[in-house]
């Protein structure tokens, strides 16, 4: 990874990256590629035609092909080498390429650094492309956008419109800026933001977010946030830092490399020292030559580059199939997962409750239920939103106080001079309120009432299961991970939706702190833990898991910023792939690892014996980084 390779290899100051940027063109690398000219003319006069310079003049036209190609190269060897920093990767083809032109290998010494060039030049271009691709999977905010100011249409840019203010999206345009919707219907494309090409249908009043197309007629949408606040910007941004941030595996190869080659440097000097005392013909030049080969060889670009590149297209692939990884290292921890817990509502289920009864204890039904609207419009937990719905409204003119939420438990406040207490059962039983004991084996999700310390009545509510949450579970069970369900519902509800899935262990009735408790049990027997919830109430067990995954991120700040995995379109089956894309970038990863360890220990060898020589090991060095980037970059054109 080149971004990494520079923190790791180029100081910032240095102002040095192969002459590469994104928009690079193949005319910005003219001096390599005359460098190369030459080097192949050079060759085919000597070798195709028997025609030979003088020394002075082929010194001097290799000494030319050569400062083209490694003016960088050596301009940065030398600034590091004044603040003593020998042990890299630039100082060590200048000693290689320099030691070369000293004994006579003037064509090999040009070689060395022209291929050397050119792997660098092809590293760079394959991480800005990887970065790029990133960056275009969800960097797809247009550039202007029409707003209507005075009863007119006017274009502008999206950071200039403000807050409250109403923009206009013709079919087949990208939304510029998050808002609520103000047609009575519209249908948008959001593959961009969820990886699902199915059209999502809008009506009047719900959320619609940056990087939506619409498919249909035009809408009108009220502005609810700036451009740099919207979901969309938010996200780019955590999967830009999510490339900074090292897994493991890269951790190690850094700290690998600034081991391996001060060893590298202490093996070539001691190849050209030891055979002196123990060889009877010793030639200073012929072992000099077999420690520069030595050199070359053992460059560590290949790791370097092609690792940190795997976990680029990682990261990737999950954003494509819209999973936020919010860095290399939860990619590595995907693949130790041995249990998943969940939470039920929004995660396994919709999380849309419809009303189904209202059963009154001696009370009048219409004030029973506009006291418990009131007091549940307080909240934004998705039950309190389906009484309010079904109460309608009946709001105007009611007075709320003192309204507090008890985790775990329900609402308690003051509502026209009444207190009500609107939640579970364990709420009542905290404030000894004695109810019908047949409520608790009731099935379904209920709300439980007391108004003045005395027992209302209920209101049964049902939540639907997610489509494709069987195949989750049954997909996590062929991949021999157990699956847990925590849930603060009732224990009876909790075992309905278990036993359904075929959910291996079901605890219902928890609070938040209950939650933890188990998580931490589990991990006390050593099972390595994702949980996926909502990110915001189970923000606890959220950092406790190994590797906390957050559903519907697309519609939640608090989530995005809570969880390491973010899955934007609330579908359970995300769940395994994101451990499929885990285990799939472990697999990339090392196979780049054992490809270039195993192909360097070969030709150091071989070099070592004077079998291999610069040529061979220039080719191998830049022939192996580019196979392994090559590889790596696979993995963004995956399917999962």
């Amino acid at each position: 990874m080149i971004e990494n390779k520079n923190i790791d290899h180029h100081h910032e100051d240095d102002g040095h990256n192969h002459g590469s940027t994104e928009n690079e063109t193949w005319l910005s690398h003219w001096p390599l590629l005359t460098a190369l000219l030459i080097l192949v003319v050079m060759q085919v006069l000597e070798f195709g035609f028997s025609i030979s310079f003088t020394l002075i003049i082929s010194l001097i036209i290799y000494i030319t092909a050569y400062l083209l190609a490694g003016y960088n190269v050596l301009n940065l060897a030398w600034r590091k080498a004044i603040r003593l920093d020998f042990f890299n990767e630039f100082f060590l083809m200048s000693v290689a390429t320099i030691g070369a032109f000293a004994i006579g290998s003037f064509s090999e010494g040009v070689a060395v650094m022209v291929f050397y060039s050119i792997g660098e030049w092809f590293q760079d271009s394959a991480v800005n492309k990887a970065k790029s691709s990133i960056k275009a999977l969800l960097d797809i905010r247009p550039d202007t956008v029409d707003v209507i100011r005075n009863e007119k249409i006017e274009t502008v840019k999206p950071s200039d419109v403000k807050i409250g203010e109403i923009i206009q999206v013709k079919a087949g345009e990208k939304v510029a800026l998050d808002g609520v919707l103000l047609s009575e219907k519209a249908t948008f494309n959001t593959a961009a933001l969820t990886g699902e090409s199915k059209p999502d249908n809008k009506s009047k009043g719900e959320n619609v977010f940056a990087g939506m197309i619409n498919l249909q007629s035009v809408a009108e949408i009220k502005v609810l946030s700036e451009f740099k606040d919207s979901k969309l910007s938010k996200i780019l941004e955590m999967v830009q830092d999510a490339t900074a941030r090292k897994s493991q595996t890269q951790l190690f190869i850094s700290r690998f490399a600034k081991v391996y080659t001060p060893i590298v440097f202490a093996l070539a000097v001691l190849l050209v020292v030891l055979p002196y005392f123990f060889v009877n013909d010793y030639d200073f030049n012929n072992w000099l030559y077999r420690s520069l080969v030595f050199l070359v060889i053992s460059c560590p670009c290949a790791l370097v580059v092609s690792i940190p590149l795997g976990y680029f297209g990682g990261i990737g692939l999950a954003s494509k199939n819209g999973i936020l990884f919010k860095g290399g290292n939860f990619l590595d921890v995907m693949t130790k997962i041995n249990t998943v817990v969940m939470d039920k509502t929004g995660t396994l289920t919709k999380g849309v409750f419809k009303v189904q009864e209202v059963k009154t204890n001696n009370y009048n039904e219409k004030d029973f239920i506009k006291l418990t609207a009131a007091i549940e419009s307080k909240s934004t937990h998705p039950i309190a939103l389906a009484v309010t719905e079904f109460a309608g409204p009946v709001l105007d003119g009611v007075t709320i106080k003192d309204v507090e939420e008890i985790a775990g438990h329900g609402l308690k406040g003051i509502i026209d001079g009444k207190e009500v207490l609107a939640g579970n059962t364990k709420l009542l039983k905290k404030f000894n309120i004695s109810y019908d004991n047949a409520i608790d084996n009731i099935v379904e999700t209920i709300v439980v009432v007391a108004i003045d310390k005395v027992y209302a009545g209920y209101i049964t509510i049902a939540d639907e299961i997610k489509e494709d949450a069987k195949q989750a579970i049954e997909d996590l069970h062929q991949l021999n991970i157990e699956t847990v369900m925590l849930s603060g519902d009732k224990q009876s509800v909790v075992n309905s939706v278990a036993k359904f899935l075929s959910i291996d262990k079901a605890f219902g009735d928890l609070l938040p702190e209950h939650k933890v408790e188990k998580v931490q049990a589990l991990k006390d027997l050593g099972r390595q833990i994702a949980f996926i919830g909502d990110g915001v109430n189970d923000a606890p067990v959220v950092a406790l898991a190994d590797a906390g995954i957050a559903m519907g991120g697309l519609g939640s700040d608090a989530t995005i910023e809570t969880a390491d995995i973010v899955i934007q379109n609330d579908q359970p089956s995300k769940i395994v792939a994101a451990i499929k894309i885990g285990k799939l970038t472990r697999n990339i990863v090392w196979q780049n690892i054992i490809l270039a360890m195993t192909v360097k220990v070969i030709v150091l060898g071989l070099g070592a014996g004077g079998i291999a020589t610069l040529w061979e090991a220039v080719i191998a060095d830049v022939g192996v980084a580019l196979l392994a980037i090559l590889n790596a970059v696979r993995i963004q054109k995956m399917k999962i």
